[in-house]
């Protein structure tokens, strides 16, 4: 009896197992759960290779295509990845318009969903530098050519197209944007940051991340995509300027300017994803570090989203870093220290599942990871809409908005840097013929001036000479060319003004890949014949205005001295040189400001305006002190008056504010835009303190003769610094407050924290 008894209730149960499982196995699919609830429904039923395929992603070039139709077409590679599903897939369809690449991915989407046992969607990821890398979007001017606007919600609009354009086209993160500061011109990778300074800095990327996220709502509606912060920490300092080396920042920088634009993108912006660094820092590579991916980024700053590793790194813990004894060793390495995606690698996170077998500890890191991962896809809505609308795409990506959008942040963001007797504007009622001239030079350049500049100015145009061969991987400078020259001599004779596009091209400063590629340089002189150009054509009598186009900061000595009046452009959007000819042409004031120092000589190095004080003891030898340009330095073609500053109190507490004010007026004869920046210096301090640090800006537009007062509150936040203790800490004392046109040219006054 009791046999029989015993078969029947066994069915039951299993019976009933099955229902619960069955049950279980759609949890995760139900709409209604929070987003935690989904994921924890759905980890358990993943088995371990199911797992780790979350967290991988690889790249769409190793067999993600259309056919001759434009239909999808997948290597035996890609085929063998997606049958446990994947974290996610970089670039696919790049260079297809945005239209097919919406279908093209809306195709690959739902294989991916098909051909896993769970229908796990993949993130299919872009960067962004020049807006989305991609083919048939909105370009617009690289990071730092945006960061010389000093107009925060210009860029939030601007990573706002952004974001709505990746997601049209069926991308659901972004690479980008860079929070690291970058101090040293030599690295080919400057103009993908912000900038020096860590004010700066945090402004824009926050607000990036803002808008490429659509203030976070954008995530959950489907309208735009998730922001990666990289890379975190320094990365953009490393040794000697070069790709891959060592970091070597004290970790009272870290603290006080390295980590700030970081914390923010985490706290305020709420990023849903961070880049690690490359690099080492002070010794512990970025991606075997604890302390770094889940210390300070997780207990300090409790970020919950997910940290990628940048291409192959972690890998590299032990065949480049040389910190891991094996392979396998780096893979735990990796996890352990919280990197929870590995990107594109064969030889990290691969080993997982067999590494498991031999220690199942192991497998509590892997379903962390995989927590963070999951999560992002449920925060994006992929389970739940994981399909572009087609009939959306044509009118959201490259729409007339966006288009003047990148004409507007072009406006605000050039930069004039020289204007010698007033050469600029040029007048549009004076018949003038004109000469453009320079390896800057573009096939369209003639025809966007054309545009701009009405019936009375003519003009040639001359490119006369290319900086370098044009080889992707290592290019090479040209030859001299002098019947180029000699050309573009004769042509500037005949002419009443020569404007000379010179500086660098994506040839001349670029990322330095791992194997076979260069991208650094160990001067910053510009290439080439362009200085012997600028004194060949200054030497004809007639004016020379040099439109500086550019990735790198450079010490351009004799242009400066040459030049009657230069533009700083560094690289514009697709539209930047009708945008320029406006400027030249006068239909808008330059408003833009400098986000970096630029130093006379590479020799200066390391020369940001806010070093200690006690940097700029000494100068060197032969060499004029201070930069050519300083930072937060930019003219207009009016002039502002700044008068009248006040300070509501001399004395500050830990619990109070005080403001300061200052008068601006415009006493030229054009309407124009100003920035107005406040520094604030620690005249004594119990460490050595920066010279000044930007704390505050406010963009301004003043008709001809009218005045604003323009007003800064101080919060003691502001006056936190690191002390000897390496605790933050609030110090009374002597401060001095600065409110002006540049970090070297401001009105001053007083005050005192007191305890």
């Amino acid at each position: 009896m009791k046999k029989i008894f015993y078969l029947p209730l066994l069915s039951l149960t299993v019976i009933f197992q099955s229902y619960g499982q069955t049950k279980d196995t759609k949890r995760y699919k139900n709409a209604s759960l929070s987003v935690d609830e989904r994921v924890e429904a759905l980890l358990p039923l993943l088995s371990l290779d199911e797992k780790v395929a979350q967290m991988r992603l690889f790249h769409a070039n190793i067999g993600v295509e259309a056919d001759a139709k434009g239909n999808l077409k997948l290597s035996d590679k890609v085929v063998e990845k997606l049958k446990l599903g994947t974290a996610g897939i970089k670039n696919p369809a790049e260079h297809m318009e945005a239209l097919a690449a919406a279908k093209f991915n809306n195709a690959l989407q739902k294989y991916i969903i098909e051909h896993n046992r769970w229908g796990i969607p993949a993130l299919f990821v872009t960067e962004s530098y020049n807006g989305v890398d991609a083919e048939g979007c909105t370009k617009f001017g690289r990071p730092m050519t945006s960061a010389a606007s000093f107009n925060p919600s210009l860029v939030n609009s601007v990573w706002d197209v952004v974001g709505k354009e990746a997601r049209l086209r069926g991308m659901h993160m972004c690479h980008s944007p860079e929070a690291d500061l970058v101090r040293d011109p030599r690295f080919g990778r400057m103009s993908e940051a912000f900038g020096e300074d860590t004010y700066l800095t945090t402004q824009m990327v926050t607000n990036a991340i803002k808008g490429v996220q659509g203030n976070y709502d954008g995530l959950v509606k489907g309208t735009h995509i998730g922001a990666v912060a990289k890379h975190f920490a320094g990365y953009g300092q490393v040794l000697g300027g070069t790709n891959f080396a060592a970091i070597e920042i004290s970790e009272r920088t870290l603290i006080d300017e390295i980590y700030p634009p970081f914390e923010a993108a985490v706290k305020e912006a709420k990023t849903l994803g961070i880049m690690a660094s490359h690099g080492d820092l002070n010794g512990i590579a970025s991606h075997g570090n604890p302390e770094l991916l889940t210390g300070v980024l997780r207990d300090q700053w409790g970020f919950n989203g997910y940290v990628v590793s940048d291409a192959n790194d972690i890998g590299r813990l032990h065949y480049f870093m040389k910190v891991a004894e094996t392979p396998e060793a780096a893979a735990l390495m990796g996890l352990t220290a919280g990197v929870d995606i590995d990107l594109y690698a064969e030889d990290a996170y691969a080993l997982l599942p067999g590494m498991v077998k031999k220690n199942p500890e192991i497998e509590k890191l892997i379903d962390r990871a995989v927590r963070r991962v999951l999560r992002t896809k449920f925060i994006l809505g992929l389970f739940d809409n994981p399909y572009v609308n087609i009939s959306k795409v044509e009118k959201g990506v490259r729409a007339k908005s966006s288009l003047e959008l990148a004409k507007e942040a072009d406006l605000e963001s050039i930069i004039l840097l020289k204007n010698e007797g007033n050469a600029l504007p040029l007048d549009k009622k004076k018949k003038l013929k004109i000469a453009l001239l320079g390896p800057m030079v573009k096939e369209n350049t003639k025809v966007m001036f054309e545009s701009v500049a009405g019936e009375n100015a003519s003009f040639v145009a001359e490119k006369g000479f290319n900086l370098t061969d044009g080889k992707r991987d290592i290019p090479t400078l040209l030859p001299r060319n002098p019947q180029a020259i000699d050309k573009m001599i004769g042509l500037a004779k005949d002419a009443d003004v020569s404007i000379l596009f010179l500086g660098g091209d994506e040839y001349t400063s670029k990322e330095a890949f791992f194997n076979g590629a260069i991208g650094d340089r160990a001067t910053i002189d510009p290439v080439g014949a362009q200085d012997e150009l600028v004194e060949k054509i200054k030497a004809t009598g007639k004016p020379v205005i040099v439109v500086l186009k550019h990735r790198r900061t450079l010490s351009i000595n004799v242009i400066s001295e040459q030049a009657d009046a230069i533009l700083d452009t560094w690289d514009l959007s697709e539209f930047g040189d009708e945008s320029t000819a406006k400027l030249v042409f006068g239909e808008i004031s330059p408003s833009g400001k400098s986000p970096v120092t630029v130093p006379r000589s590479i020799g200066q190095i390391p020369f940001h305006y806010s070093m200690k004080e006690i940097n700029y003891k000494k100068g060197y030898l032969f060499l004029k002190n201070g930069p050519l340009y300083p930072f937060g330095f930019g003219l207009s073609y009016t002039n502002f008056e700044y008068s009248d500053i006040k300070i509501s109190a001399n004395e500050i507490t830990p619990t109070s504010e005080i403001e300061v004010s200052v008068t601006i007026k415009n006493t030229g004869a054009v309407k124009a835009k100003e920035v107005v920046q406040m520094y604030i210096k620690d005249e004594i301090g119990s460490v050595t303190r920066p010279d000044k640090e930007l704390k505050g800006f406010e963009k301004i537009e003043l008709n001809p003769g009218e005045s604003k007062v323009v007003k800064f509150t101080i919060t003691p936040k502001m006056l936190e610094f690191t002390g000897l203790k390496m605790d933050k800490i609030l110090e009374a004392g002597d401060y001095t407050v600065m409110v002006g046109t540049s970090s070297q040219d401001y009105l001053k006054t007083n005050f005192k924290l007191k305890k």
